[in-house]
């Protein structure tokens, strides 16, 4: 397949472009940029700095794609980098930033995201698969989200936040705190609305596994007793269910991380 490029655009030297890949009007990509097969850079949208895009990933307008992390006293480096995954979409003024060298150096987004309009991700996220991030949602550096994770419109997410496989973010919410796996969350700022089971069964989740859960978060967070103790009850009464489990070690794993709770 022959590589498709608009006499308007600039492709630097250096930069590699893999089979397919279709380059619009008045889009930039750097010389240290690698574009995998088949992916779709719309008119005047660029892809900079040490950035690769996987198979089939679309760029659209405006989107700016591997620009510097907006970090006091940066300097250009090799560590710098950005990933993103085969088919995940990048809508209409989309930014996202390369890694800080000195906070792990690289961002990684997953595969068959959808970042809609005017979002973006700042240094050193990392992102998983089959994300929805809506528009005009900003998520600060060194965020992690699990996959299958969804944001509503105008979000805004607090560095360091940590937000585990298939949680919800309601619109409008202002994130401070970690949201569990299969949380829902909302409000300013946010806290523990239940379990997003809407997600869970579109996900095709059987009516057995989502009653443990709701069974396991009644007990996490009932008003008996310490957080420790019913997180510890929880694991025992609920040892045998992966997902449940896979709350209390997303809890266990960092301690030290204050969670969104319930009111």
């Amino acid at each position: 397949m022959t590589v498709q490029i608009h006499p308007t655009a600039i492709v630097e030297d250096g930069a590699q472009l893999g089979e397919g890949v279709r380059v619009g009007a008045y889009a930039h990509i750097g010389p240290h940029v690698e574009v995998g097969d088949r992916c779709t850079l719309m008119p005047k949208s660029m892809v900079t700095g040490r950035t690769r895009l996987d198979e089939e990933v679309s760029v659209h307008p405006g989107a700016v794609i591997g620009g510097a992390p907006q970090v006091l006293g940066y300097r250009d480096s090799d560590e710098s980098r950005l990933e993103v995954g085969a088919r995940t979409i990048l809508r209409e003024h989309v930014t996202l930033h390369t890694g800080s060298p000195t906070h792990g150096g690289q961002t990684r987004i997953g595969k068959d995201c959808l970042f809609m309009a005017h979002t973006h991700a700042a240094h050193d996220c990392v992102i998983g698969d089959h994300c929805v991030i809506a528009n005009n949602t900003h998520i600060g550096g060194h965020v992690s989200a699990g996959n299958h994770v969804w944001m509503g419109g105008a979000v805004a997410v607090h560095q360091f936040c940590r937000i585990g496989e298939h949680a919800f973010v309601g619109g409008g919410s202002i994130l401070v705190a970690d949201v569990i796996p299969f949380g829902s969350v909302v409000g300013n700022h946010a806290h523990l609305a239940g379990l997003n089971v809407v997600g869970l069964k579109r996900r095709g989740f059987s009516r057995e596994t989502i009653m443990k859960l709701r069974s396991g978060y009644r007990m996490l967070y009932a008003r008996e007793g310490t957080f420790t103790e019913r997180l510890e009850d929880t694991a025992t009464t609920y040892a045998g269910s992966p997902e449940v489990m896979q709350i209390v070690d997303f809890i266990r794993t960092n301690k030290n991380r204050a969670l969104c709770l319930p009111r």
